[in-house]
């Protein structure tokens, strides 16, 4: 097992946490007791989860004398909305959980976001834990307190900057993420290597192969690696006033993919992916990239299986959706542009002429 700490210090100790990276570690179950205020606790997991590991995870808390609240709800990206985020609620309050119960995320990036706004928000605020079971989960979402749900209009416009207690990256749980899932999470892998690490993304090439194959060493690198990057990143940017924002390299396209096409319909880490080369022609076209960067941006998106053209909508539509991004500030659209391979910048000062170029230029004929 490797401990990464997300640390805050000096501004406020209390608030540093460890993410623990292994493989099998769900079992280890007194690194949860430990950050637990009291022997009780509610674990929020979905349909999926739920079947393969909560009561596992509920038996050993038993055995250490820890009663837990099982909330169950449906899975999928169409569901992380304020309708389930009230199940979450209702459950808490029917069973007169207090501002010591714990809430334990046992899920993927839905259920970590959803579970961490509910303890944000209840009783104004109750500890946390995040036990991410898919490869972006653990290698993004669960990490750095971003929670929140999507809104019609645009996605991730409501929530809260929240750290959770403790991250448990299990990576044997990716034993049983569908194939679709694995790929996904890579995408914000590589986006590591592209914003800031270099040498992670040689790393990367040479090794995506046994990622897909799911080497268990090679995994656990890999996750380690993004951790480190995205904990360096927190620590010194909670709410992204800053370099923070470079964590949303291809997001901005990527979001519009997600909610233009219907929420699920595209998952989360393909939309990054044809963001990404999206962001990386954009670059090219404004002369801060070469086109043998974008090459091999798109090369090893390839490699990975994931998307690198994004999909048919009308222009007016990416426009629109676009300018619901969380980075719209004094209403212009600000952009993660890359100068090179592990250098990214924001950048506000784009001609609309080269952003509908670059749309149109990325999207599908079909």
């Amino acid at each position: 097992m490797q401990t990464i700490t997300v640390d805050f210090t000096p501004s406020s100790e209390k608030r540093s946490y460890p993410i623990h990276i292994g493989y099998g570690i769900l079992q280890q179950v007194d690194l949860i007791v430990s950050c637990l205020p009291q022997k009780r606790v509610a674990v929020v997991s979905n349909t999926t989860i739920a079947p393969l590991y909560l009561n596992k995870l509920r038996i050993a808390l038993e055995e250490r004398g820890v009663s837990s609240v099982p909330i169950i709800l449906p899975d999928g990206e169409a569901h992380k909305n304020w309708e389930t985020l009230n199940l979450i609620f209702d459950a808490l309050l029917q069973n007169h959980c207090e501002r010591n119960t714990a809430i334990l995320a046992l899920g993927g990036g839905v259920i970590g976001d959803l579970t961490g706004f509910a303890a944000a928000t209840y009783l104004r605020g109750v500890p946390f834990i995040q036990i991410p079971t898919t490869l972006l989960a653990q290698v993004d979402s669960s990490v750095g307190g971003k929670t929140g749900i999507n809104h019609p209009s645009g996605k991730n416009m409501i929530g809260a900057f929240y750290q959770p207690r403790m991250v448990l990256a299990d990576s044997a749980t990716l034993n049983t993420l569908p194939d679709r899932e694995l790929r996904a999470g890579l995408a914000e892998i590589i986006k590591y290597g592209l914003i800031r690490d270099p040498a992670f993304f040689d790393w990367l090439e040479q090794n995506m192969h046994r990622l897909l194959a799911r080497d268990s060493v090679t995994l656990n690198e890999a996750i380690q690696r993004s951790c480190e990057n995205k904990a360096e990143i927190v620590a010194a940017d909670e709410k992204e006033k800053g370099i923070r924002a470079l964590l949303n390299l291809g997001h901005t396209f990527g979001h519009a993919i997600e909610n233009g096409m219907g929420y699920g319909v595209w998952l989360h880490g393909e939309a990054v992916a044809a963001g990404t080369v999206m962001a990386a022609e954009l670059s090219r076209r404004m002369k801060l990239i070469s086109d043998v960067d974008v090459q091999r941006i798109r090369k090893i998106l390839l490699q990975a299986e994931l998307p690198v053209v994004a999909p048919k909508m009308p222009l007016e539509k990416y426009m629109q959706l676009m300018t619901l991004d969380k980075k719209v500030e004094a209403g212009k659209s600000r952009f993660i542009l890359l100068n090179r391979i592990g250098e990214a910048v924001m950048r506000a000062d784009i001609a609309p002429a080269i952003l509908n170029e670059t749309i149109l230029a990325c999207m599908s004929d079909e």
